[in-house]
């Protein structure tokens, strides 16, 4: 049969009732709540990546090949020694005692003349022939010691005076090495330091120990001269040429040291760049003592980590460049 209105009315109110009282809007509530959870889960994966992206701002990775081609190298961080030189201007000078004039006894007038600059000649060669104007007769003048030819002053036919000196002759086997020092860097000569001399012509080098150091001061450079004695069995050490010389005055073991090539400078501070498979950290480091080639590393790098030594600038900038887009 045909429902009135009024009835109509009633049950569509009954059946609203009916949905309210089974859940109907709480379900709308627990969409929300799985919505606001699953935001809450993106949030917090983010915030880890940010937390893992922060944590290698300081690191980059670059491949082998990649290192390779670009000529960068490690070394192993390791114990070592620590050796400070003093860095000084010498003079290669003959030695006390080894250098001597020929003269002659009488004067008279120069006969003959039987060596040459640069001859070796033994102690009491005859060297030259003189007529004496006392006697007429010849004599000859001898060589005072073994040695080379330094100088001849006379030629044949000239006249000479008692006690001219007609050579110069001296036993170059061995030279003084005479090595200056300024202000502080005097404190640096002790007898028996280790030095290494370099002639300047053509690189040869010669390490000697420091003989004495002279009581005085140099008037004209007021600097303190030590002196080495340097084998001449070349005979390339020439009186009167300057050297360069480094004296070792600290050689100490360090439990730690790195090449000065692995040291970079970022943020103001000591880094050491430090290879750890493919990843390259910038890690930062306190450095104690170092010479012309290692530095001692105090604290940042253990011993047996390996760290860039050749084109260490080139990591630095791609650490840099990934800092750099971290930051934006």
């Amino acid at each position: 049969m045909n429902a009135s209105p009024f009835f109509r009315l009633a049950l569509l109110v009954l059946v609203s009732a009916s949905l309210a009282a089974c859940g109907g809007k709480p379900a709308a509530a627990d969409d929300t709540k799985t919505a606001d959870a699953s935001e809450g889960a993106h949030a917090e994966k983010a915030a880890e990546g940010d937390a893992a992206e922060a944590d290698d701002v300081e690191s980059t990775v670059i491949t082998a090949r990649v290192a390779e081609a670009n000529g960068i190298t490690t070394a192993t961080a390791g114990e070592g020694r620590i050796v400070r030189e003093l860095e000084v201007q010498g003079l290669l000078t003959p030695l006390d005692g080894s250098a001597g004039a020929a003269t002659a006894r009488f004067p008279g007038q120069v006969r003959s003349l039987r060596v040459n600059v640069g001859d070796q000649v033994r102690a009491g060669q005859v060297l030259a022939t003189v007529e004496s104007n006392l006697s007429l007769t010849t004599y000859a003048v001898t060589a005072p010691l073994s040695g080379q030819v330094l100088a001849r002053q006379v030629p044949v036919g000239a006249g000479v005076a008692e006690g001219q000196s007609l050579f110069e002759i001296a036993d170059l086997s061995r030279v003084w090495v005479d090595l200056h020092a300024f202000g502080s860097d005097m404190r640096h000569l002790q007898p028996g330091a280790v030095v290494t001399v370099t002639r300047l012509y053509d690189g040869a080098t010669r390490e000697v120990r420091l003989d004495r150091v002279l009581p005085g001061t140099d008037t004209a450079s007021q600097s303190a001269v030590a002196r080495a004695v340097l084998d001449n069995d070349d005979g390339l050490w020439r009186p009167g040429a300057a050297v360069t010389a480094r004296i070792r005055f600290d050689d100490r073991a360090v439990p730690v040291q790195v090449p000065l090539g692995a040291l970079q400078t970022m943020d103001g501070r000591d880094v050491v760049l430090v290879r750890e498979g493919e990843r390259y950290h910038a890690q930062p480091v306190r450095l104690g003592e170092r010479d012309t080639r290692q530095v001692e590393v105090l604290e940042g790098v253990r011993a047996g980590q390996e760290v860039v030594v050749e084109q260490s600038y080139l990591v630095k900038a791609d650490i840099e460049k990934a800092g750099a887009s971290h930051a934006h």
